[in-house]
């Protein structure tokens, strides 16, 4: 008789928590699991900080970031320029501010387009059959073994002066960088939405729909793609992050953006013939591209486990 009193305050005590976690706003309960993951907290934390110093940091450190001062050449930290200053006596610290708008920006919108050709091309081969996902494939895997980096140089070196001519100098260079690592990125995540469309058409409630006479653009729309964005959403941040590190690449190589615009690859791009006398000039911009990196992926992988419904944090 106790032991089954026991059991039935036991049965009693787990249904009152299932019960109170299902009244937990979804919302409040992904930020739960995601602040479990503290290193992502941490890096969320830096990222912002990051985020912040270069849009509103131009507005407290107002210097020039083309004001040149041969008496201050390749001068290491101070207070008049607590990050140094380069061959020219430019200020480094603003010139770094002004250049992570650029860096960002070129991850940001690179990381959209891959992710949205990358969601097209996936959810077109995942809900289709036959030869319209065959031939999906054989495209993805055509992009996926060309050589990207020489394919990047050589599309840049053809093409960048005539976008220049047509959108001015940096609009143009911009566009044509966003455009090529965004076109170059898209396939992992065409694989991904393709294996999350095969898992989620056999499912139940997409079933039901089917069997209620939802049509195919609906139950795509209403019912599979929303439970697959999860993964999606953390293949977006490996994007960001593959995406600065491409156009530093891009700018380091210089065919990125002209020498006046300082993004955080064209700093370590000018720096490359001063290490031995000035480390402060390459150490900052490659501080930068680091942490933003790095920050990035943590938080890519605090999403991960965020999303994943397999893991109970």
């Amino acid at each position: 008789m106790a032991g089954s009193t026991h059991a039935l305050r036991t049965a009693d005590v787990a249904a009152r928590a299932m019960a109170a976690r299902k009244r937990i706003p979804p919302g409040l309960e992904s930020w739960r699991r995601f602040r479990r993951h503290r290193m992502a907290v941490v890096s969320t934390t830096i990222l912002v900080l990051i985020i912040l110093a270069v849009v509103l940091g131009p507005l407290w450190w107002q210097v020039p970031i083309n004001d040149i001062d041969f008496t201050a050449r390749l001068a290491g930290p101070s207070w008049q320029h607590p990050f140094g200053t380069d061959d020219l006596g430019q200020d480094l610290l603003a010139r770094l501010l002004y250049g992570g708008r650029i860096s960002l920006a070129v991850g940001l919108a690179a990381m959209l387009v891959a992710v949205i050709a990358g969601t097209i091309v996936g959810a077109l081969s995942g809900i289709s059959r036959g030869s319209v996902d065959a031939a999906l494939m054989w495209l993805t895997d055509l992009f996926l073994s060309l050589p990207q980096l020489p394919l990047l140089l050589l599309i840049i070196y053809l093409f960048r002066d005539s976008l220049k001519a047509l959108a001015g100098p940096e609009a143009g260079v911009y566009v044509l960088i966003v455009a090529v690592i965004g076109g170059f990125r898209w396939m992992p995540v065409a694989r991904l939405v393709r294996a999350q469309f095969f898992s989620l058409r056999e499912k139940e409630f997409v079933e039901a729909a089917r069997a209620l006479g939802a049509s195919t653009t609906r139950q795509v729309v209403r019912h599979i793609l929303p439970n697959a964005l999860g993964p999606v959403i953390v293949a977006g941040t490996i994007e960001v992050a593959a995406a600065i590190i491409a156009e530093s690449t891009l700018s380091f190589l210089g065919l990125g953006f002209p020498p006046d615009i300082p993004t955080w690859g064209r700093l370590l791009y000018d720096a490359k013939d001063y290490l031995d006398i000035a480390p402060h000039w390459a150490l900052f911009p490659g501080a930068a591209i680091f942490l933003a990196v790095l920050t990035i992926n943590f938080i890519g992988d605090g999403l991960r486990d965020t999303l994943d419904p397999r893991k109970v944090m």
